[in-house]
C-alpha cells in the first residue's frame, strides 16, 4: 500500500424527510445568499422545487435560481452561474439534482473565486484553491458527485470533456433520500449503476501490491451493485434496494475504496469522449467502453481480471488465467445486458469513423492514458474498434 491523506468532512443526512432539513444545512454551513442550481422539471414534478424554496425562505436565506443543467453539462451555463453568482453576492451553492448539477456546481464554485477562466482547471493550466462552499440534494444515484472531490465539464466550444477536483469541492453537506430515485426510468437507472460499478473498477484495476482491505472494499460494493440493481429494475419502488445503490454510490468515488493504491481511469477518459462528441448518457457509454477496456487488457496483464473473476463474480478457476479472467467479463457483460445496457457503438448511436478523432482528443498532450496497462493511441483506437465492431 502507497502512502496517502484522506480528508472528507462532508456532512450527509440520509433518509426519508431529510430534504426538510436543507434550510437548517445551508444556515448551518453559513450560507446567506445561495444560488438554488437545478436541472429541468423533475424536481418540480417530485415537489422538490417548492420544499427546497420553502425551506429556504423559513431559514429567511434568500436565493436566486439558475436551472437548465444537461446530462455532461456545459461550459456555458457555468459562466452563465458564475456571472451571476457575482452580480448577486452570492456566499452558498445548493445543487438540487444528479451528478451533472452537482458537477456544474461544483465548476461554478470554483470559478467564483478565480479571476481567469474557470477552464483552467479542466484544461491543467491552474489548481483549485478556493471555492464557494456547496451543498447538495441528491435525485440520482450514480455519479458520486455528492461525496467526491471532482467535476467534469463539456466545452461547448472545442468539444473537449474533462475533469478537475480539489478537496475544497467536496460538498459542505449532502441530503440523500432514495424516495427521489424511485421515479426514475429503468434506462436511468440502470445507467446510474454501471457508473457506480466502473468508479469502482478504475479503482480495482491498480498494479499496486498489498492492498487487501481496499480491494475487500471494492469487491463488496460490487456485490452489492449485483445484487441490489435487478431489484430495482425489476420493482422500482423497492425502498431499501434504492437506499443500498445510493450510499454505494457516494462510497464508490469519494475515495474511500480507493486510497493507497494507484487508479486506472482509462475506461471513464475514453467514454468521456464518446459522450462528449454523442452526448450519450455516461452510464450507458461506460457499459460500451469498459468491458471493451477489459478485454483489450487482458492479454497484457490478467492479474486483477482474474481476482474480479473469482472474487465478484464467483467464477470457478478455468485451466488458466486467461480463460478465468475472460468468464468473469462474460458475466459482467451479461450483467449489463439483463439490466438494459448497450454494449456496442450501434446501440448508443456511435460511428468508428470518429475513433481517431476521439483518440486524439483523449491523448492531446500526452502520449499515454491509464495506469493498470499505458495506452497508447493505437491501443484506445483498438479499444474503441472492439466497442465498434466485437472483433480485437
Amino acid at each position: 500500500m502507497e502512502n496517502f491523506t484522506f480528508y472528507a468532512p462532508t456532512y450527509f443526512d440520509f433518509g426519508k424527510g431529510a430534504e426538510q432539513h436543507v434550510g437548517e444545512l445551508v444556515r448551518r454551513f453559513g450560507g446567506k445568499k445561495v444560488l438554488f442550481h437545478y436541472g429541468g422539471g423533475s424536481i418540480v414534478k417530485s415537489g422538490l422545487y417548492d420544499t427546497v424554496k420553502k425551506c429556504l425562505e423559513a431559514e429567511g436565506i434568500a436565493y436566486v435560481e439558475l436551472g437548465g443543467v444537461k446530462p455532461n453539462p456545459r461550459s456555458g451555463l457555468v459562466y452563465e452561474g458564475i456571472e451571476l453568482c457575482r452580480r448577486e453576492g452570492v456566499d452558498f451553492i445548493l445543487a438540487v439534482g444528479g451528478g451533472s448539477v452537482i458537477d456544474s456546481s461544483k465548476a461554478i464554485a470554483a470559478g467564483c473565486c478565480y479571476d481567469g477562466d474557470f477552464w483552467d482547471f479542466y484544461s491543467g493550466k491552474a489548481k483549485i484553491q478556493q471555492a464557494v462552499p456547496v451543498g447538495t440534494i441528491l435525485t440520482i444515484a450514480a455519479a458520486g458527485s455528492e461525496g467526491s472531490t471532482n467535476s467534469v465539464i463539456t466545452n461547448e466550444e472545442t468539444g473537449y470533456k474533462k475533469g478537475a477536483g480539489s478537496d475544497v469541492l467536496r460538498p459542505k453537506f449532502s441530503i440523500l433520500n432514495p424516495e427521489f430515485t424511485c421515479s426514475l426510468p429503468p434506462y436511468q437507472t440502470a445507467a446510474g449503476a454501471t457508473d457506480i460499478m466502473i468508479h469502482i473498477c478504475e479503482r480495482y484495476f491498480s498494479n499496486t501490491e498489498e492492498v487487501e482491505i481496499t480491494d475487500r472494499l471494492c469487491e463488496a460494493v460490487l456485490k452489492t451493485m449485483i445484487h441490489e440493481t435487478p431489484r430495482v429494475i425489476e420493482d422500482p419502488q423497492n425502498y431499501d434496494a434504492r437506499a443500498n445503490i445510493m450510499w454505494a454510490g457516494m462510497l464508490a468515488h469519494n475515495n474511500v475504496c480507493g486510497v493507497g493504491r494507484v487508479q486506472d481511469w482509462a475506461s471513464h477518459h475514453i467514454e468521456h469522449e464518446l459522450s462528449a462528441l454523442y452526448d450519450v448518457t455516461h452510464g450507458a457509454g461506460l457499459a460500451v467502453i469498459a468491458p471493451a477496456w477489459m478485454r483489450y487488457v487482458l492479454k497484457i496483464n490478467p492479474h486483477k481480471l482474474v481476482q474480479f473473476a473469482l472474487r465478484v463474480w464467483d467464477i470457478e478457476p478455468r485451466e488458466n488465467e486467461e480463460k478465468t479472467a475472460l468468464k468473469g467479463i462474460e458475466a459482467f457483460e451479461r450483467f449489463l445486458k439483463d439490466i438494459g445496457m448497450p454494449l456496442t457503438f450501434a446501440e448508443i448511436g456511435a460511428d468508428e469513423k470518429d475513433a481517431e478523432l476521439m483518440t486524439s482528443k483523449l491523448l492531446n498532450t500526452k502520449d499515454t492514458e491509464g495506469n493498470y496497462v499505458q495506452l497508447r493511441a493505437e491501443d484506445v483506437m483498438k479499444i474503441y474498434h472492439y466497442a465498434a465492431t466485437g472483433e480485437m
